[in-house]
């Protein structure tokens, strides 16, 4: 029969004379019953639990010591439930049941008691003559050396399993026989499920005090939203209910390969880990990500010490490691560790406080994110909002810009035309705008638009004598990928682009037949489809042309189809040349100075009487853009001050007939470049003055240095 030792202290005595152990009976069992009973309504006591219980089994099953074992952690382990001593003192002290102390938990083989765990007796008459003695074997001559010299354990069972041992040791030998066997089986028969409820019961009001920590963890996380600032404070809150080395929580990383720490506590602060974690390097990933908790009673034993992660484990001192999940809904996002460097340090207890962490610490990241989110969609706001405020802004500075009331001039030639225009402009209607180049049009296109209900939407432009017609084409109405040799994407055209807005299309007359012929379906039914494509889109967009040719000649000549014409020509503005504006041509050119001048650091120049009066003699075959050049020219010429006739650049000249009958200014030709353009004035203005420089030099707004400077660099100093 398998024996095992139980160790006393010396000076312990027998237990006197022995007793039949039928004798005293069920009586006897039925006051060891009584006596736990009563042991209950006290605060329970390891040590004082057994003192009544042993006077009442004392003639049944005679003692000195007496100790009830009791199995935890699925077998593995266990603890110490209550003992008592007649003579001497307790030997378990931490090593309690009740204590719940993961550091007092003995295992079966340090007491050699593997075999009353399986179900099996132990009876040990005289320890003296026992061969392990003659062998050394270290439980045994302790046992010997403590005076204990016979023994008796049996299984303590609950609920047809084992849940313990009851032992009894006396310091005389032959003291046990087989009656005495059966009368250890009855006790412990009779005992076992009280024992065990006992045990449930203290278990519970631990569950209970250890959820109630739990629920203060609320304080910890209000601290911060941020799980990384508060960390330490929650490792030392937590540390009263599960008692750790290293704690550690993280989160997988956006391509779930990686675990990023948030925090890490442990009781070596010299010993660091790399913040982000490769998962496939530890054997314990798969089960974590799919949600399973990890229990390691030993990582030594359990881990793989060839995967970097497993090695990462047992090097660091590891040897208990439990490890929860952090679900957020039904997805795992993370994971909550716990080590100790003691083995079988958690147990299924401990898993569910471990759960209960993790629940607060998800509940504090999803906090966190929310609020980070909240941060963000508030910074996204705020910046929105200032967007919004800088748009309406910049609307209102192109509304104001773009107004018909800020178009320079006051000719009633001018002004009728704006009345036109901005009669039309709150409408939907077609509008056509005809008049030379340069005279403006494209600055009341967009007057008009910013003027309408489109305002808001986009203006878009299109010069289209400026494209050949296969990329006009594709400019317009956008092509799809593959729809011509480096169409290698699909491209929105502009009347997709200008959606809810403008589409301003200058130089409508030089359009080709086949371009015409889809602008007019795009007019009259709204729709058309991308280059190579068959989709119909709709164009929702305002339609404004411009021409400075006669589009019915165009028409009469069969260049033009009639029946676009008439579609553009529902509502026709005509902008005059500048030549027909009069004293307008001096408010724009002061515009221009002004607007120009500190481009070139001439910001205080001026217009001389003479520069006024070639303005207002010459014919203007450019319009407003000829008036712009000049401008722009005489500040390049000027040192600063007025300006003069000569460095504008310009000559009366008389107007033509043109073809159609209106008179048009016929335009000669300039010099080639500045150089020239400057040289020539120099012998102008010498010649006026018949070679006096002095007089040269005033007609040309110079100094005489200057003048000088000007005629050695042109080798007219001779």
């Amino acid at each position: 029969m398998a024996q095992a030792i139980e160790i006393h202290a010396e000076g312990s005595h027998g237990p006197g004379p022995s007793h039949d152990p039928a004798e005293g009976g069920l009586a006897g069992l039925l006051c060891s019953l009584g006596a736990i009973g009563r042991a209950l309504q006290e605060k329970f006591d390891p040590q004082g639990f057994l003192k009544e219980f042993s006077s009442h089994i004392q003639r049944v099953l005679p003692h000195d010591r007496l100790m009830i074992a009791y199995l935890e952690d699925e077998g593995r382990t266990f603890t110490v439930f209550a003992e008592y001593a007649a003579v001497g003192p307790l030997l378990h002290e931490g090593h309690y049941t009740v204590s719940f102390d993961p550091g007092g938990r003995y295992s079966p083989e340090e007491w050699a008691l593997q075999p009353v765990f399986a179900g099996e007796v132990m009876l040990l008459k005289d320890l003296q003559a026992d061969p392990r003695v003659a062998g050394g074997e270290p439980v045994a001559v302790r046992a010997l050396k403590a005076g204990v010299r016979s023994r008796v354990g049996v299984p303590l069972a609950s609920g047809g399993r084992t849940i313990g041992a009851l032992l009894a040791a006396s310091f005389t030998p032959e003291v046990y026989t087989d009656g005495h066997v059966a009368t250890a089986r009855q006790v412990a028969d009779l005992i076992g499920p009280l024992i065990e409820n006992i045990v449930l019961l203290h278990q519970e009001r631990r569950r209970r005090r250890r959820l109630e920590v739990l629920a203060g963890l609320s304080r910890v996380f209000a601290a911060s939203l941020n799980v990384k600032d508060i960390f330490d404070r929650l490792a030392e809150a937590v540390r009263p209910v599960l008692d750790f080395d290293v704690m550690a929580t993280g989160l997988f990383g956006p391509d779930g390969r990686y675990l990023e720490l948030l925090g890490r506590v442990s009781d070596d602060p010299s010993r660091t880990v790399p913040t982000r974690l490769p998962l496939d390097e530890f054997s314990i990933a798969p089960m974590v990500e799919a949600g399973e908790i990890v229990l390691h009673r030993d990582v030594q034993v359990q881990l793989d010490p060839t995967r970097p992660g497993d090695r990462l484990i047992i090097e660091g001192g590891s040897r208990s490691y439990l490890v929860v999940p952090l679900r957020f809904g039904e997805l795992v996002g993370g994971a909550l560790v716990f080590g100790k460097r003691k083995p079988n340090w958690f147990d299924q207890a401990d898993v569910e406080i471990a759960t209960g962490i993790a629940g607060q610490v998800v509940l504090a990241v999803e906090h966190h994110r929310l609020a980070e989110e909240q941060r963000r969609l508030a910074v996204a706001e705020e910046q929105a909002r200032k967007l919004k405020q800088r748009l309406a802004s910049l609307r209102d500075e192109l509304g104001q810009r773009y107004d018909f009331h800020q178009i320079l001039g006051r000719s009633a030639a001018l002004r009728e035309v704006l009345a036109r225009a901005e009669r039309v402009a709150p409408t939907e209607t077609t509008v056509l705008l005809t008049g030379e180049s340069g005279t403006g049009k494209e600055l009341v296109a967009r007057a008009i638009h910013y003027a309408s209900p489109r305002a808001e939407g986009p203006f878009l432009a299109i010069n289209c004598a400026a494209l050949p017609e296969t990329l006009l084409e594709s400019e317009l109405f956008g092509h799809e990928k593959g729809a011509f040799t480096g169409a290698d994407r699909q491209k929105a055209g502009r009347f997709e682009l200008a959606a809810g807005g403008t589409l301003f299309l200058d130089e409508v007359g030089e359009l080709s037949p086949a371009v015409q012929a889809k602008l007019l379906r795009v007019v009259q039914e709204r729709e058309f489809e991308r280059v190579g494509g068959r989709a119909t889109l709709r164009a929702d967009v305002r339609i404004i042309t411009a021409t400075n040719r006669d589009l019915e000649q165009t028409v009469a000549a069969g260049q033009f189809r009639e029946d676009l014409y008439y579609r553009l020509d529902v509502f026709t503005v005509h902008l005059p040349p500048l030549r027909d504006r009069g004293d307008d041509v001096l408010l724009l050119a002061e515009h221009f100075v002004r607007e120009l001048g500190p481009q070139f650091g001439r910001g205080n120049a001026g217009l001389s009487r003479e520069a006024r009066e070639a303005l207002l003699a010459h014919a203007w075959p450019g319009n407003i853009r000829e008036l712009q050049n000049a401008v722009e020219r005489a500040l390049i010429m000027t040192d600063g001050g007025l300006i003069t006739a000569a460095q504008l650049g310009i000559t009366s000249r008389a107007a033509r007939p043109a073809r159609d009958g209106r008179a048009h200014p016929e335009v000669s030709s300039t010099p080639d470049s500045l150089p020239e353009l400057e040289k020539r004035m120099v012998l102008d203005a010498l010649a006026k003055t018949k070679g006096n420089k002095s007089r040269a030099a005033k007609l040309l707004g110079l100094t005489r240095f200057q003048l000088y400077t000007r005629l050695k660099r042109y080798a007219l100093d001779t």
